[in-house]
């Protein structure tokens, strides 16, 4: 069961996912750097790059965003979308030309160095299914997996929605009436529409670059990831929710004080140094390239089979290394330099219970092997795809 804390105020606004009562994810979100990832905009076309088969529109943000030929073109594939697409024989000079206008919507968020990815699949996430206004298959959530549901689904999403329209159907609509199904059909359809109406009429009025659709950023991306994962509340100061998220207003709740819920402010305030239950730390350093992690027996006094008290160490410093990774979405490559351990048993355990810590991390983690260093390696995606 997951609840959600929202804390806004004039410079950040703060967002704690608490998943079966614990603080599980916290992230801060600067006024001034507001997420783009899930934003429309109508854009302007600025430069063909034919050797990179690219080009630059420009959004209105203050980098300009980069499409790719395969993010221009109707996906072909349910399950690989355009990744396997031939574009040998395809030109993006045949595609789009400077002076051009686009509506595209930001898949990846800019970095220091580029400005933001997008596409010209627009999705638009519902409370069940997630519209596809330029492409025409339907799929469903691997996570249905009985077949007689999910042919089910796909039935009701054929006969109800626009034939030139596509959707995913999310996890939430296993086992939901027809009749909800669809109000969520139309309720995306509608969106759409108005949509296209803001494009056409800024194009009219020459008003372009234009954002015609907020994704409201951090906010918008935690409660659309998490509103089909048994929410249960959202505890916010911010009285614009409830007309921003009408889907599921009656699961917010308007509090002050916010973050005095769950031992967040407490949780929030990261330090380098994490101790353990058993006098061991953890030092977390977070730079450029990768994150090191440095485990120390610390005050631990375990005098008897050293091994066997390495090993516990190890252990428990495993299991607040997987809730840190995640509490403070650290991505990238991460090492972890354990206390040695002489025996390959022991690596493998300590390897083992890692991914046993990490299986309920909502983004795509790799645990490799131990190096020859006997450094552990650990590859995550940022939820917040950075």
């Amino acid at each position: 069961m997951y609840n959600i804390l929202i804390e806004k105020n004039e410079e950040d606004t703060k967002v704690v996912v608490v998943q079966d009562g614990k603080v599980v994810e916290v992230y801060n979100e600067k006024y001034d750097e507001k997420r783009l990832e899930g934003n429309i905009y109508l854009g302007k076309v600025k430069d063909i790059i034919p050797g990179m088969q690219a080009a630059f529109i420009d959004i209105g943000e203050n980098k300009n965003a980069l499409i790719h030929i395969k993010d221009l073109l109707a996906k072909e594939s349910t399950t690989t979308g355009n990744v396997n697409l031939d574009i040998s024989n395809i030109n993006i000079k045949d595609i789009l030309k400077p002076g051009d206008n686009i509506v595209v919507q930001v898949k990846r968020d800019c970095s220091n160095q580029k400005g933001p990815r997008v596409t010209r699949d627009i999705k638009i996430n519902g409370n069940f299914g997630i519209l596809m206004p330029n492409s025409k298959f339907i799929t469903v959530s691997q996570k249905i997996e009985k077949r007689e549901e999910a042919e089910r689904l796909k039935n009701i999403i054929k006969e109800n929605l626009n034939l030139n329209y596509g959707m995913i159907i999310r996890t939430a609509a296993n086992g939901r009436t027809e009749n909800d199904i669809v109000k969520d059909i139309k309720c995306l359809e509608r969106r759409w529409e108005k949509i296209k109406n803001t494009a056409n009429d800024c194009i009219k009025s020459k008003n372009i670059p234009k954002k015609i659709f907020d994704n409201n950023g951090i906010v918008g991306k935690i409660v659309t990831d998490l509103a089909e994962n048994n929410l249960e509340k959202i505890y916010t100061n911010d009285y614009t929710l409830q007309a921003e998220f009408k889907d599921i207003n009656n699961k917010i709740v308007i509090e002050e004080n916010i973050l005095d819920k769950f031992d967040a402010k407490r949780i929030m305030e990261f330090k380098k140094k994490c101790w353990l239950k058993c006098g061991g730390f953890i030092t977390i350093d977070v730079a450029e390239a990768l994150t090191a992690i440095d485990v120390n027996s610390g005050k631990f006094e375990g005098k008897k089979e050293v091994e066997n008290n390495i090993l516990k160490v190890n252990l428990e410093a495993t299991k607040e290394i997987a809730y840190q990774i995640r509490l403070r979405d650290i991505g990238g490559i991460i090492i972890i330099d354990y206390i040695d351990m002489k025996s390959e048993e022991d690596r493998n355990a300590v390897k083992k219970y890692m991914i046993e810590c990490l299986k309920n991390d909502r983004t795509k983690v790799q645990v490799m092997d131990f190096t020859k260093l006997g450094l552990l390696e650990i590859t995550r995606k940022h939820i917040l795809g950075r």
